[in-house]
């Protein structure tokens, strides 16, 4: 319903429609909250947010920049909204290099850089003013979401302090910058409040959490705070809903979170980007705690957690990489054996220092170990996962069509994880949690039998 369809009678007089603003958002969890908070804003001055080119007033596309794909997809979707609609604004990762941008589309509006969403706003006013009606509430206490209502992204903080050689993230989104626990912790009770059920803890480095704000005390709820990566998981965890900690560097001070994970607090899942296993090459790579003894940690976690679902991403066909340490690479795996893995093959980035290392790898080469890193990581899902048959779970429902559900368990993120798929799935709802019995399994996926389907059929029968 419009904004002038539940206009009280007797205001003044009808105006126009609401201002539309198309949105395409690209890139990474930490994007999407970005664009969030930009639609949030635009909301709250009344403007209506179009789903589809045609029926928008301008658009504005939320890019990328990490690596070359992204780059290309970013452009082509910069043309698309040219194409179909005309008026375009750019921000995002992507906006950091304006030229990359106005070289290709020049008759873009305006670009930002990533997290200027004042700049974003201001350049939506200026190209398309706002029509706010003050009569109208029109934003939520939790803001505009991109997801579904039952899971949320919270971003902690912004930037990040590492200088990886093959990454340009610091570059275009700066240094680490905090959220105060406080701001964090009253974000996520809104968001409990209003119905999420998962909370996905996002940043670029969350073990970092706070140090640049030399972990600063906060109020929460009458009590005392630090800025920092375990008095959030901590804090987080008393809120009653599942808590899912992502990008978490294997700094020592990580180890204290799996107590509360063996105890159900935050859920035993821990999104490490471990990157590589050869010594070597993560020196080449520049990655922070790469000195780590990492294989001896994940051991140490698992002894105290066992159900512990460790996530990561490897790069294969980094400059210089051998085949000595690629099976390096392929070792560290089969011993760390990872529940849910993802492989990218090296791309240079424009301004990464790994383009000047010596010894590219070949297209070819990076294509042949690609695949046997996946053959391998599949593998090892496909064993882990049988594991779970005949175990009860409890499982939190993204959708359900023609009797079927797919459902995620305390080891599957959405998006990037696996799936438990109910063939009957009775009386489940979209968000709600559910019961189920594991009763097969794929390489990456789990197959399962809904409890209260099946008791409900045995009574009848």
């Amino acid at each position: 319903m419009s904004a002038e369809a539940t206009r009280p009678r007797g205001t003044r007089a009808a105006r126009t429609r609401a201002p539309r603003v198309g949105f395409v958002s690209l890139g990474c969890p930490k994007a999407l909250v970005d664009s969030e908070r930009i639609l949030t804003k635009l909301r709250s001055e009344g403007y209506q947010v179009s789903p589809s080119y045609e029926s928008a007033d301008l658009v504005v596309v939320n890019t990328c920049g990490f690596i070359d794909a992204a780059v290309d997809e970013s452009l082509d979707a910069i043309g698309e909204a040219l194409e179909h609609n005309g008026r375009v604004i750019v921000t995002g990762c992507l906006g950091a290099r304006p030229e990359r941008i106005l070289e290709r589309h020049p008759q873009v509006l305006k670009v930002t850089g990533p997290q200027r969403y004042e700049e974003v706003v201001s350049a939506v006013h200026a190209h398309l003013p706002p029509a706010h009606d003050p009569f109208v509430d029109l934003v939520p206490p939790q803001g505009v979401r991109l997801t579904p209502r039952h899971y949320a992204y919270l971003k902690i903080s912004e930037g990040c302090n590492n200088r990886c050689s093959f990454c340009v993230i610091p570059s275009m989104r700066g240094r680490l910058a905090s959220r105060p626990i406080g701001e964090v912790l009253r974000e996520a009770e809104r968001l409990a409040a209003a119905g999420v059920k998962e909370l996905l803890v996002i940043s670029q480095d969350t073990s970092a959490y706070g140090a640049d704000l030399r972990y600063a005390g906060g109020e929460w709820r009458g009590g005392e705070w630090q800025t920092r990566f375990i008095d959030l998981a901590r804090a987080l965890g008393s809120l009653g809903v599942w808590v899912r900690l992502h990008y978490v560097y294997p700094y020592p001070h990580v180890d204290q979170v799996i107590p509360l994970m063996a105890e159900r607090r935050v859920l035993p899942y821990l999104d490490i980007p471990f990157q590589h296993g050869s010594p070597a090459v993560l020196k080449r790579m520049r990655r922070p705690a790469h000195a780590e003894n990492t294989l001896a940690r994940i051991a140490h976690w698992r002894a105290q957690c066992p159900d512990l679902t460790l996530r990561s991403t490897f790069i294969v066909g980094f400059p210089g990489e051998t085949e000595a340490e690629f099976e390096e690479l392929l070792a560290w795996l089969e011993e760390a054996q990872l529940d849910r893995v993802g492989c990218f093959k090296y791309s240079p980035v424009e301004g990464a220092a790994a383009n000047a290392l010596a010894r590219h790898v070949p297209p070819a080469v990076q294509e042949e170990r690609y695949a046997r890193f996946m053959e391998r990581a599949a593998a090892i899902s496909a064993r882990r996962l049988r594991r779970r048959v005949g175990r009860t779970l409890r499982v939190l429902v993204d959708a359900v069509a023609d009797g079927a559900a797919s459902a995620r368990s305390e080891a599957d993120a959405p998006e990037i994880d696996g799936m438990v798929r109910i063939a009957d799935a009775g009386r489940v709802r979209v968000g709600e949690f559910a019961d189920v019995e594991i009763v097969g399994s794929s390489a990456y996926d789990l197959v399962a039998e809904c409890l209260s389907s099946r008791d409900s059929s045995r009574a009848t029968s």
